[in-house]
């Protein structure tokens, strides 16, 4: 892990919007802080100063400024952030309103389209003003199945600029899996397009939209966006009107923005759902808007002259997290389709044509780059780009190298980890610090992560569970249909009463930089010791022959054993040999409890929607449980390969 990749140059760090931050707080309040971990450990010290600081050196608008920051900070779940304070948060992501580029869009095998700040706010205004007329109120669910499209965007600020409630799902979710998380919260308008494009192919989304309307009977009115075609047919979607003719015409009306209390809640998100039906998590304006931009501006270092890109679906919160860009006043890059369409280097060309600035992805479509022998560097020219960013599920030693080999040595590589739950991160980039392999660079301002032990005490340079001990602002403020909180308080809360325990396996070391191991439920136990799945990963991640794998643990005997199924590459085939070598790389460069007692192959390893391997699903399989959602997952139908292995019944 002792492995520097790059460090930033005295001129990149005081031009910084982190350095800019750090010499405000020493202004403020007489420190001397000239590092990150000294900053960080005030943030969590004094956690009222830190985000009341942060409120004024981002510029939120607000109409009233309360007193407070928080009520309580020895309450978790339940602390109130900024009592008092009116904002509204369509607002702050619409503040720019002149010629610059607001948004580019480029949808697979069509031509890059822009709007401009000045013309993002007229058509928020048309369609904001169609949803007032549309009875629409503050706390009303409006809803998006659509691709990572313009029209996404503005329909949300359109409808979180009401005080509506948005809530999103890609159009690759299956029917079940869009009616277990909309058809509990009762959405009255629902956004779609007719389709989307994938590897070059339409698939329609409107036979799906008139079978969920059957079981969705809230929905008033299905707005539909032409997308695969330029008049769909819409006649058989009950509630349909084309988006143009939904959309008010002629001059945009002005917007009123009216204004809300900083815990107006703004979002529904949804939990993987792979274990039963997702938990809806409801998540506030103000939370949401002041979290972003600490990350944005100070993690990752957005500033105005920025071409953000984050390629993700409009059903995965780093959607959210990349169009709160706009309150920075940034070109924010949207991409719809396959990331290997037409060829591997799609998202480079991108990259290339647009001089995007902040490229942001996941472990996964690093690890396919790689597989693939893709050359990003040798191929684009990628002069404009300063930072990459990877999240999703933890990016191994080879994944930084890689980037640093095939991608750009002058580049700023921010893996970052949070979650759904939080809409943004725990850990993430630090623009004064140096990259060292395999680690994220550093816990997030404001947030007081720790590992904790067995005994929930917190420790150091060693493995423990992922836990936040004070509050932070974007937390849920509750659980949808949970009145009495206890979801909330079961979700996060059974094992450290008072302590967010996230579900992940991670080490922060004596520098500050961050490990993550991988689900903590997903921890494997053989002789009742604790190991990481991504202790396993890594070293596969290395073997050409080796396209994908997963590991679980499987009850037996009274113990716990190590099953690892391996998807071989194409032309390659699960040998004796590669079997052996497997056990050894892994009995040698991790430990004798890392080598797996079963080595199987596999046709598919089973993911969900947001790309993230499901461990818990191929484990319920196999000791003969349901998988209760299985709408949750990509492919679900690789599920039932693991359902009758008579490998798995033998010693």
């Amino acid at each position: 892990m002792d492995k520097m990749l790059w460090k930033p140059s005295e001129e990149r760090i005081e031009k910084s919007n982190l350095y800019a931050f750090m010499n405000r707080v020493n202004r403020r309040f007489g420190k001397d802080f000239r590092e990150y971990e000294t900053l960080y450990r005030w943030s969590v010290e004094d956690i009222e100063a830190f985000w009341a600081t942060f409120r004024d050196f981002a510029g939120i608008k607000a109409s009233r400024r309360g007193e407070d920051v928080v009520d309580d900070l020895s309450r978790m779940p339940g602390a109130r952030w900024f009592g008092g304070t009116t904002l509204n948060f369509a607002e702050n992501l619409l503040r720019f309103r002149d010629g610059r580029v607001a948004l580019t869009f480029k949808g697979e095998g069509r031509e890059v389209h822009r709007l401009t700040y000045a013309q993002l706010y007229d058509e928020t205004a048309r369609l904001a003003q169609s949803l007032r007329e549309a009875g629409i109120q503050p706390g009303d669910r409006v809803v998006g199945f659509l691709p990572n499209m313009p029209e996404a965007v503005v329909a949300m600020l359109a409808a979180t600029s009401l005080g509506a409630i948005w809530s999103s799902c890609s159009p690759d979710f299956g029917i079940r899996g869009v009616l277990d998380r909309f058809g509990q919260i009762r959405p009255r308008i629902l956004f779609t397009a007719d389709g989307y494009r994938f590897k070059g192919n339409p698939i329609d989304s409107l036979g799906r939209i008139a079978q969920i309307l059957e079981e969705l009977p809230t929905i008033e009115r299905v707005v539909v966006v032409p997308y695969i075609e330029e008049r769909p047919n819409i006649s058989g979607i009950t509630g349909a009107i084309p988006y143009d003719d939904f959309r008010r015409s002629g001059p945009a009306p002005p917007m009123a923005f009216p204004q809300f209390p900083f815990e107006h809640p703004l979002y529904i998100m949804y939990s993987s759902g792979t274990t039963g039906l997702p938990k809806c998590l409801v998540q506030s304006a103000g939370g949401i808007l002041i979290n972003q931009l600490k990350e944005l501006l100070l993690h990752t270092d957005l500033k105005r002259e920025d071409r953000i890109f984050y390629f993700t679906t409009c059903g995965w919160m780093m959607w959210n997290w990349l169009v709160c860009s706009l309150a920075v006043g940034a070109n924010v890059v949207l991409y719809d389709g396959s990331p290997f369409h037409p060829d591997a280097g799609a998202l480079w060309q991108l990259a290339q044509d647009e001089r995007i600035t902040i490229f942001g992805t996941s472990a996964g479509y690093i690890a396919g780059l790689r597989n693939a022998g893709v050359k990003p560097g040798r191929d684009y020219d990628l002069n404009a780009l300063r930072t990459i960013l990877s999240t999703g599920s933890p990016l191994p030693v080879d994944g930084f190298e890689y980037v640093y080999r095939e991608i750009k040595q002058d580049v700023q590589l921010v893996s970052i980890s949070g979650g759904t739950d939080i809409n943004g991160c725990f850990a993430a980039g630090n623009p004064l610090g140096a990259v060292w392999a395999g680690e994220l660079q550093c816990r997030c301002l404001g947030m007081k992560v720790e590992a904790f032990d067995e005994e929930g005490k917190p420790i150091r340079n060693r493995q423990g569970e992922l836990v936040c001990t004070a509050p932070s602002p974007s937390m849920p403020i509750y659980f949808w249909d949970d009145p009495d909180m206890r979801k909330y308080e079961a979700a996060y809360f059974s094992v450290y009463p008072g302590v967010w325990r996230h579900g992940d396996f991670v080490e922060i070391n004596d520098r500050g930089g961050v490990v993550i191991y991988g689900r903590s439920d997903a921890t494997l136990n053989p002789g009742g010791v604790r190991i990481g799945t991504a202790d396993i990963y890594r070293y596969l991640d290395n073997m050409a022959e080796i396209e994908d794998s997963l590991v679980v643990g499987q009850d037996w005997k009274s113990d716990v054993r190590v099953i690892l199924f391996v998807q071989m590459a194409e032309g390659y085939s699960l040998t004796d040999e590669l079997r052996d070598r497997i056990k050894r790389t892994l009995r040698t460069n991790a430990s004798p409890r890392h080598v797996p007692q079963k080595i199987i192959a596999v046709p598919d390893v089973p993911y969900t929607l947001n790309m993230k391997k499901v461990e818990l699903a191929v484990k319920r399989i196999i000791q003969g449980q349901a998988v209760l959602n299985r709408d949750a997952l990509r492919n679900p139908e690789c599920l039932d390969f693991y359902a009758h292995l008579q490998e798995l019944r033998e010693d």
